[in-house]
């Protein structure tokens, strides 16, 4: 099977690639081939984690190390950047952890965080916490979205099945009145023709 072919040579590079971004849909599609039997749940995740994690510490260690001359370089970074640092005075911790999960954020969120004053040591343990909910999490979904779509063309096979059986004996119920109609209308034809031909006889 071609699909199954190109998920074992490249899914699991993928999602580790993936998840060194912004991963989601990486890993929503690869949750529905762990559900189809194409990819190994605990590998998924296991790789999730490591992109997740590495992913958001190299964006941290960017924004640490080289933060104000991309924002020079880069204003629309720093307008971007002002919702992070507002969040972190007031949530640090929180906002660690669940920067991930925040639609706008999931780039800009660590790069903001690493010119912060937030420990790196800190920062690193709290990212690690949060890859190790956002990986198994993101990919159950996945899983989860990929049962339904199963169910969804399971119960579409069977309602083609209830369909194609109500067209079929509408067709035979069509058929039958048609030919009841040309019977009766073939009955009053020779039975009109009986009697006009009754009336010209003598």
């Amino acid at each position: 099977m071609v699909i199954a072919h190109l998920v074992d040579q490249y899914g699991y590079a993928a999602v580790l690639v993936g998840s060194l971004l912004e991963g989601e849909t990486v890993l929503l599609l690869a949750g529905a081939a762990v559900h189809q039997g194409l990819m190994s749940f605990p590998a998924v995740v296991a790789l999730a984690f490591c992109g997740g994690t590495l992913g958001d510490q190299m964006l941290f260690l960017l924004g640490r190390r080289h933060g104000q001359t991309l924002l020079q370089r880069f204003p629309g970074l720093a307008q971007r950047a002002v919702p992070v640092e507002r969040l972190i005075l007031r949530h640090q911790s929180a906002l660690i952890v669940g920067v991930r999960f925040m639609y706008g954020l999931r780039l800009i969120g660590p790069f903001a965080i690493g010119m912060s004053v937030v420990d790196a040591g800190r920062f690193a343990l709290l990212n690690m916490l949060g890859a190790a909910i956002w990986a198994p999490l993101i990919v159950g979904l996945g899983y989860v979205f990929g049962r339904t779509v199963q169910w969804l063309i399971d119960g579409l096979g069977q309602f083609e099945a209830i369909a194609l059986g109500a067209i079929v004996a509408l067709a035979v119920v069509a058929y039958l009145v048609q030919r009841r109609r040309r019977v009766v209308s073939a009955q009053h034809a020779r039975a009109q023709a009986l009697r006009q031909e009754g009336n010209i006889r003598p």
